[in-house]
This record gives structure tokens, sequence and C-alpha cells, in this order.
């Protein structure tokens, strides 16, 4: 389904028109389950170095099972995937220690603390420094606001915390790349903000951050590129500037008293829809003419602009018009 997907070969870092090298790849990745069900169909994901990825969707679109085959946790039924320019799963031992990943809920040892499951964790990791592990755990630890709770069970964290302690796991080593599924699931809105700050924090230090997530609004604040789900299938993809940009832009000008009809005459005059009128403002779409023409008739008009200003739709619009569906939809 390439209905509304920029060219994957040609999404950049900056204006969506470089070619770079990429920390994620697939051509064609394909999850077919037993029963029939396609997962994810067919999908041409790009992520480029460094770039903060918003990877989003309905719950229910494919987002996790994605990022399972992409850690080679789910076989694929069919296409490839490369991270940090690897193929996987076959390359998993290779490319894995330099990923940080945090996928659904996190599963740690019930009746150890917080900073003892994290212990174990360092404690298997072949590629780490075992003279640092102390000092590296306590950064982590603190970096997500349980320094205080590290002494505590794990079942006796809130969900919440839970998955602070997945992040903290996520952060052991510095990673190259950093995989976060739902990362502010259970999180409070300071919770939420802090992770948003952290993923900048990150993508600042030069990790590439692939976060999934159905709270667009949420992510659409950090990320520097998008790809949108639905269904199995990657409808949006490209840099964030250039996808805010393809909605239909709509021009509201404010006039006063008087002039209202003369406004919209203008408007019509320069081909564009029945306006919407709603008091002394009037809204609508400009069709591909450049704002600057609409300011400029209407004060060639002598028509009083009191207010001027041009809308574009949010990412979120886009998604409901591509797919006819919000975000609160789970399939």
């Amino acid at each position: 389904m390439s209905t509304g997907v920029l060219d994957p070969a040609r999404v950049g870092q900056g204006s969506g028109d470089d070619t770079g090298p990429l920390a994620v790849r697939t051509d064609g990745l394909t999850k077919r389950f037993r029963s029939g069900q396609v997962a994810v169909d067919d999908l041409a994901l790009r992520v480029p170095r460094g770039a903060v990825y918003g990877f989003l969707g309905p719950n229910g679109s494919g987002k996790t099972t994605t990022i399972r085959m992409l850690l080679g946790l789910v076989r694929p039924t069919g296409g490839q995937a490369w991270l940090l320019d690897q193929p996987m799963p076959d390359a998993g031992a290779a490319v894995l220690p330099r990923v940080g990943a945090l996928v659904e809920g996190p599963a740690f040892h019930p009746y150890l603390s917080g900073r003892a499951n994290l212990d174990r964790l360092a404690a298997v990791d072949a590629t780490a420094d075992p003279r640092t592990a102390a000092r590296r755990r306590d950064e982590a630890l603190e970096r997500v606001g349980l320094g205080a709770a590290a002494e505590k069970r794990f079942r006796q964290y809130s969900l919440g915390m839970k998955q602070r302690l997945g992040l903290a796991a996520a952060l052991l080593q510095p990673r190259e790349l950093l995989v976060l599924d739902e990362p502010t699931n259970g999180l409070d809105p300071q919770g939420t903000r802090e992770v948003r700050h952290l993923v900048r924090e990150l993508a600042d230090a030069g990790t590439t951050v692939l976060v999934s997530s159905h709270l667009l609004a949420e992510i659409e604040q950090v990320c520097t590129h998008v790809g949108i789900m639905s269904r199995g299938h990657l409808v949006l993809q490209g840099a964030r500037s250039v996808l805010a940009e393809r909605g239909q832009a709509r021009v509201s000008v404010t006039t006063t008293t008087g002039h209202v009809g003369a406004a919209a005459r203008v408007l019509r005059g320069l081909g564009l829809e029945e306006p919407v009128v709603d008091g002394l403002r009037l809204d609508a779409p400009v069709d591909g003419l450049a704002p600057e023409d609409v300011s400029a008739a209407l004060v060639r008009a002598d028509v009083p602009v009191v207010g001027f200003e041009v809308r574009r739709p949010s990412l979120e619009q886009v998604f409901v018009e591509l797919t006819g569906e919000g975000f609160d939809v789970a399939r």
C-alpha cells in the first residue's frame, strides 16, 4: 500500500529530500500469523541515523509486531530488516549490544529491587566494562527518576515505575540506537514530560531513537521524522517538516465591520472556495495559492486586515484524512 508514502529512498534528516545512512531499514517486511491475519504487510521503513523517528498509529496497527521483528524476537513471514547496516535476525549477536530497547511491558525479577535487577542485566552483558557497572547502573536509575526507589522490590513498583525501570535497563550503557515501544505507558503527565526530555537529550548526544506510540500529539513534539501505520500498512513516512506541509492549508482573515462582504469577494476572485464566515473572520482553503498573494489582494482592494493566519493540518488531521480513523481506534 503506497498511498501517502513519500519515496523511502529520499527520506533524509532535514528536508526529507536527502539520502544518508540509515539506522533502521526494512524491505517488504511482512508478518502473517497462522490464523491468516496479516499484522504487517510489505513494510518499507527508513529511519535515518541521528533521527528521532515517531512510529505512530492506533493500537493494533502493527507497530509492536514490527518492532519485535526488528529486534529478532519474531521471525517475519517475508521481507528483510537491517539494524545499523546489519541483517536481522542473523546478525543479532553482533548488533543488539549496540541497541537499547523497551518493548511492551518490561519483565524483571519481582522479588529483587530495581537496583539488583539492573545489576543482573549488567552482569550478563559481555560487551560492557564490569568496572563501570555500578556507576552506569546508578546513572541510569537517576536519569529515569528511580534513584530514591532503587531498593524497592520490583513487585512493589507501580506501572509507571516499572516502565521507568525498563527505560533504565535500555540506558545501562551508551547505545547507537534506542527502540522504545510505548515508553510513556502508565506514566503521569510529569513522567511523560521527563521521557520527552530524555529522548531529546539522547538525540542531541547522537543516538538514533525510534519511538512508537498511539499518542501522536505527545511524540510530535520531539520527532524529526514520522512513520504512520494503519492496519499493518505504512501509510505515511518522511521528515516531519515535509509531512507538515502535505495537507491543505487554510487562510483565516479577520477584517472590520462593513468589510466582510468585500473580503469574501476578494477571496472568491482569487479562485478560492466560498469562505466560511464567522463574525468578522473568514476562513478558506488556500489551494496552492501563496498566502502573501492573498494578503496583497486584500490590501489592494482596501479591505482592512486586522488578523491574518495560515493554518496547516496537524499530523493527526493528516492521519485521519489518509486512513479515516483516529488515534483512539484499536483494531
